[in-house]
């Protein structure tokens, strides 16, 4: 059966990485971007195969069969006493979204930075790890196991550092990589706690031995195991206050930003928390930290995307913002509206960072907003599916962003979580007006460009634009599969979704149509303002910003700092740890720990120094000290005789 061939989605990558690690630089660039990207798109085709093989499996087993989900074996990995893990790939239809998710934005990534990276000196350095990327996220949504699922945790993250700091000779690019680096690891560490105290608890870590027997531990247990995993997911997915590594992580190229931190690595610790629900709904609480915590950040980072002036910050803070919807939806229990989202997102998400970037290639890097206008007649392809993005993002009806929102905030106020569904409600508003605020100071008005850049503004070259094309279809078109159950029809994401939180104990209840299209209407409207609110400050009233940002001249410094998380972080932990290390640097190492070696070392010398007058080269002084030697010796056994008798 096909199914059992699953193992050809994450082989494909493997042999691009292999292939340009080791002959890369003896090939054409133009080769070695074909490879990297043949590589991804074979893997696409794979899954959209397997896919299509799901959907003709009935749901749950029946006689005999097993439905829609696999376990293919692979190797034993390891094998220690009773610890054994096997390298299995689970899958299932959470599992094989995902991975059409990864394959199907990658191969469009891919493509794009064909054209975009053709430059650049480390050409096949990039194409090698985006594959090593695009593999290492495979291994971690296709594991069948926390074990595997981790390998692949950390194999995203290394990858993460290599691809952010790309640009390795600016120290602004070194510093990011090694922030995102440092962050994530305090959001690991947790993880690694959470399969440690898994592990303890149930003797496994296979996902088929550890979930279902999750409702028989205790409520206490099953906390501390739940928000250690959380705090896994809060890291990688940049939820608040493990979200400051994020937005500087925009110095690594474009291509990056779009793959890496919007459409697939930040998504990790959402299907994390997805995979093991089951684990979340034993203690509640858990669950209540998962949607508050994702609730304040989607609210959070929508005010400081609000007032940023950097095109691609503004789409850094809104990823961080639509990360907090998905966890507003795990934790409200409507995890295919998250899952959806998730993969909406990856859509519209992606087309705006290429987007972003081919404005960048148009502009020499320009990234400053203000110093753009007018861009919608000399860059009409990029305008054209860049509008989209920013449809779909703002939630506009009819675009995929609008049912993948509506089905979180409906999930979340059905779930009885009213406070988190005003938060998100507000959020979208805030959205639209940010979104449409790039859009129309970006591309309207009249052209702030320098004089010298705007002599050579260009378009980009088809081998950009055709992903971002397709792109914007998926960003306009790709919601249809979720359709709002108000309508009648049923959304095939939640059906397809449904085996795996078959065993979800927090089922909500449809309500009334009456309700459901109330919620809509507050939803539209609340998107509306926003709209309405950025044209009327940036297109009708252009000077009206300037004015009300002097007006409240703090709040707008507060929220353009980022409400001074770095800073905190900064003054609450990275100076004292500096300067304790500097304090034990002198009191600990210099007068203790050097003094012992140095100490140490002169006493070898000392020795050394009367053992070498012993070596005085006379021949006299040798035979003199070998006769002393055997009279002592001789004396030693007359000696112990005499005692002995």
């Amino acid at each position: 059966m096909l199914l059992d061939y699953v193992w050809l989605i994450p082989l494909f990558p493997l042999a691009g990485v292999l292939i340009n690690a080791f002959l890369g630089r003896w090939l054409p660039r133009r080769l070695v971007a074909a490879i990297a990207s043949l590589a991804i798109v074979a893997s696409f085709a794979m899954a959209a195969v397997l896919f299509f093989q799901m959907l003709g499996l009935p749901a749950e087993a029946e006689g005999g069969g097993a439905g829609r989900q696999r376990i293919v074996p692979i190797f034993s990995w390891i094998v220690s006493g009773d610890f054994v893990v096997e390298a299995n790939i689970l899958l299932d239809p959470l599992s094989i979204v995902m991975a059409l998710v990864v394959t199907g934005v990658s191969a469009l990534i891919h493509i794009y930075s064909a054209g975009y990276m053709a430059g650049e000196e480390y050409h096949n350095r990039y194409f090698t790890w985006l594959n090593l990327f695009v593999f290492m996220m495979l291994i971690l949504v296709l594991g069948d196991s926390f074990l595997t699922m981790y390998v692949g945790w950390e194999g995203v993250g290394l990858c993460s550092y290599l691809l952010i700091g790309y640009w390795f000779e600016r120290e602004s690019a070194a510093n990011a990589a090694k922030k995102a680096f440092l962050v994530n690891r305090v959001g690991d560490f947790g993880l690694a706690l959470g399969i440690m105290l898994i592990f303890a608890t149930f003797g496994s870590v296979a996902f088929g031995q550890v979930l279902p027997a999750a409702a028989s531990i205790p409520a206490g247990t099953a906390t501390a195991i739940a928000l250690l995993l959380f705090l896994g997911a809060a890291g990688k997915s940049a939820q608040i206050p493990l979200h400051v590594w994020l937005p500087d992580a925009m110095e690594g190229p474009t291509p990056v930003s779009a793959l890496i931190h919007a459409a697939t690595m930040v998504t990790a610790g959402v299907y994390m928390v997805a995979r093991t629900h089951a684990l979340f709904e034993v203690s509640l609480s858990a669950l209540n930290w998962v949607m508050w915590i994702g609730a304040l950040t989607a609210f959070l980072a929508a005010t400081v995307a609000l007032v940023q002036k950097d095109i691609k910050r503004v789409l850094a803070y809104s990823t961080i913002s639509q990360l907090g919807y998905m966890f507003l939806a795990l934790g409200a229990g409507a995890y295919a509206a998250a899952i959806f989202h998730l993969a909406t997102h990856a859509f519209f998400k992606g087309l705006l960072f290429l987007g972003a970037g081919s404005v960048m290639h148009a502009l020499s890097g320009e990234l400053d907003i203000f110093k753009m206008g007018e861009l919608r007649k000399k860059l009409p392809w990029t305008f054209r599916t860049f509008l989209i993005g920013v449809l779909a993002l703002s939630g506009v009806p009819f675009f995929s962003g609008f049912f993948s929102k509506e089905a979180i905030l409906s999930g979340a106020f059905e779930g009885g979580a009213i406070v988190p569904w005003l938060l998100g409600l507000v959020t979208a508003g805030l959205t639209a007006f940010y979104a449409f605020r790039v859009l129309f100071v970006a591309f309207y008005g009249k052209s702030r460009l320098d004089k010298k850049v705007e002599r050579h503004v260009h378009e980009s070259p088809w081998v950009m634009i055709v992903p971002m094309a397709l792109l914007a279809v998926l960003a306009f078109a790709g919601g249809y599969i979720g359709l709002p159950r108000v309508l009648g029809i049923g959304s095939a994401v939640e059906e397809f979704l449904a085996p795996v939180f078959a065993d979800s104990t927090l089922v909500h209840t449809a309500g009334e149509a009456t309700l459901e299209w109330l919620l809509i209407g507050l939803s539209v409207v609340a998107v509306a303002a926003g709209i309405l609110a950025a044209w009327w400050i940036y297109v009708r009233n252009w000077g009206l910003a300037g004015r009300l940002t002097q007006s409240a001249r703090r709040l707008y410094d507060l929220a353009f700092a980022g409400y001074h998380a770095d800073r905190a972080y900064m003054e609450a932990i990275v100076q004292p740890l500096r300067m304790l290390g500097e304090g034990l640097a002198g009191a600990v190492e210099q007068r203790s720990i050097d003094r012992a070696v140095n100490g140490v070392g002169e006493l070898v010398g000392l020795a050394g120094e009367g053992l070498r007058r012993l070596q005085t080269g006379l021949v006299r002084n040798y035979a003199l000290a070998m006769f002393l030697g055997v009279v002592a010796i001789l004396a030693y056994f007359v000696l112990r005789g005499v005692l002995s008798w």
